[in-house]
């Protein structure tokens, strides 16, 4: 996983090595503390609206993190591919580059997957390394959020390096413009064409015959499934093209300004989009794509004007210590998330519960509700300490000056 350490050059909080704004740096680390504030409730069945997901159209703050986070990754590949073009790396050994770490970044997905196998003790259930070997092979989910991230990456990347502005932007016309045909107009047996219901819709019929059971707990569709990550790509060469107006040689004012509009543009041409393509983050509609990708671009000039521009930047250290290593915190996270759940202990009535579930109902449920605190309140309390205690350690690593790179 670690493949290099590096030092900052400078005494301030800043990304280690890099061309990268802080600005940048403290968007990636709001948006990756928010993820595991939604990732994280201390019980599913009490969570604020916004920190879920729509049920089904429609959005919630906890919508719009993910494509936050691919349109980060794309506004951070001119950024760092400029630099080590200036500095004569060919576009061959870039692309390379860009392979071997979209191939880590998948494989820790995957790793992720396999790790609940590795802790849930269906070893002995199942009989011994073979029937649990072929467990695994025949139901371990293969689309994740680090795995579409990894395929974003390097597609969004192969197209950037292969490509100048116009075609990018063909490019990301087309693949909003192809999803919108797959989902409108090719029939579904059973359903027929244009049916966006769970069950009913192309991308489901798609992962239902690609995927198997290789799904989100089995079902039918994956919310990372094949088809949806067409636009999510999108999603990532709208981060592109924001990285390149922020290349150019104009006055920070004049790249706030387009920034910010350009953001408002999308979230109107979205909400336009929305009345015949439904915003959809499970079907990561073509409407979702450019509407998420307006609301980043509007989030991102505010920090870019308070953080870079102004230099207001002591209220934003904790982001930026959050986002210097994002991706570690994402599989600690992981990690520690399916050790929780998976690891069974007896309780004071003696009944066998999750550690999570002990953990949570002893130190946060139980004596909170006796103050007065809703169960709300209470879950959402586990989830901050949640946070925190992540911002820790991406804090003592900060301190250490270890930042993890691929």
């Amino acid at each position: 996983m670690q493949d290099t350490i590096t030092k900052p050059v400078a005494a301030k909080v800043t990304a280690p090595g890099s061309a990268r704004l802080m600005s940048l740096d403290v968007f990636r680390g709001a948006t990756i503390a928010s993820m595991m504030l939604v990732n994280n409730p201390g019980s599913w069945d009490s969570i604020y609206r916004q920190l879920d997901h729509a049920e089904w159209n429609g959005w919630t703050f906890t919508d719009l993190i993910f494509p936050f986070f691919l349109w980060i990754v794309g506004v951070a590949i001119p950024l760092s591919t400029q630099k080590r073009l200036d500095g004569g790396a060919s576009r061959t050994n870039l692309w390379l580059h860009v392979v071997r770490r979209a191939a880590i970044i998948f494989g820790l997905g995957l790793f992720l997957a396999f790790f609940s196998f590795l802790i849930n003790g269906s070893y002995g259930r199942l009989g011994g390394f073979g029937p649990w070997f072929n467990e695994i092979c025949g139901t371990i989910r293969i689309p994740g959020v680090l795995q579409r991230i990894a395929v974003c990456y390097l597609i969004a990347s192969t197209i950037y390096l292969t490509t100048k502005l116009r075609g990018q932007i063909a490019w990301l016309i087309g693949l909003l413009a192809a999803y919108w045909v797959l989902m409108k107009c090719v029939p579904v047996p059973g359903h027929g064409a244009g049916v966006l219901t769970p069950e009913g819709n192309f991308s489901a019929y798609v992962d239902g015959n690609v995927l198997g059971r290789h799904t989100w707990h089995g079902a039918p569709w994956d919310p990372e499934g094949v088809i949806s990550t067409i636009p999510a790509i999108a999603t990532c060469l709208f981060g592109i093209l924001t990285g390149q107006l922020l290349l150019i040689k104009r006055s920070v004012e004049q790249k706030t300004t387009w920034v910010f509009v350009s953001g408002i543009l999308l979230i109107l041409a979205g909400a336009v989009m929305n009345i015949w393509l439904p915003i959809n983050k499970n079907l990561w509609t073509s409407s979702y794509s450019v509407f998420m990708a307006g609301m980043a671009m509007n989030v991102f000039a505010v920090f870019y004007w308070l953080v870079d521009v102004k230099g207001c930047q002591k209220w934003a250290k904790p982001f930026a210590i959050y986002g210097m290593n994002a991706i570690t915190v994402f599989m600690l996270a992981g990690v520690l998330g399916r050790i929780s759940i998976e690891k069974k202990v007896t309780d004071a009535a003696g009944k066998v519960v999750t550690l999570k579930g002990y953990l949570f109902e002893t130190c946060f449920n139980a004596p909170l509700s006796h103050l007065g605190f809703g169960p709300k309140i209470c879950s959402l309390s586990w989830a901050l300490v949640y946070v925190f205690g992540l911002y820790l350690v991406a804090y003592i690593m900060c301190r250490r000056k270890w930042f993890v790179k691929f």
